[in-house]
């Protein structure tokens, strides 16, 4: 018997909120410690954890799509240009998370030295690729992160206008309920 699934498992919605809340909250910690100073208390903290929990979203990225592979999703609900919309959103916003990913390597790694992650493991660096390459990386790290909240915040106002104004199963599937 082939029944349609009607909502996500447990560990996809876990991982949809766990990186949801993660990028959300690294977007705004990277906003204020851009403007912290050297004698600040939070100047070497603060980016040490910003670089370890993004490494950690890369990995839990790179876990979830392997995931979804071998675990098919509910359907997509709504017109055929919103199935559309929506499939072209989920896939922007993982090439912008890799490209986020990408790009905070090549800012952290210009000078040659690994990212040290929670003192658990080191990401090794390449040393400077191109010429300015940490300025470069970082206003595209700058730009492609405004992009992601962007596409995130049309995200969650189509699933609330699903929730709400369609009254259909959308927003209830990532919750977990029916």
């Amino acid at each position: 018997m082939n029944k349609e699934k009607t909502t996500y498992d447990g560990l996809s919605i876990a991982i949809h909120w766990v990186s949801a809340l993660t990028v959300i909250g690294l977007f705004a910690v990277g906003l204020w410690m851009v403007d912290l100073n050297y004698y600040s208390q939070w100047y070497k903290p603060v980016p040490h954890w910003h670089k370890s929990v993004g490494i950690c979203l890369a990995l839990l990225t790179l876990f979830r799509l392997v995931w979804k592979h071998f675990n098919k999703p509910p359907a997509i609900e709504g017109a055929r240009w919103e199935v559309m919309a929506a499939k072209v959103a989920h896939g922007v916003i993982y090439l912008l998370l890799f490209g986020l990913f990408i790009s905070g390597y090549l800012i952290s790694t210009a000078d040659g030295r690994s990212i040290e992650v929670f003192n658990w493991f080191s990401v090794p660096g390449m040393g400077e690729l191109f010429d300015q390459q940490a300025d470069i990386a970082g206003e595209v790290h700058f730009y492609i992160a405004v992009t992601l909240i962007g596409l995130v915040s049309l995200h969650a106002l189509a699933a609330l206008k699903h929730h709400f104004i369609n009254k259909d199963n959308t927003l209830k599937k990532m919750l977990g309920v029916k």
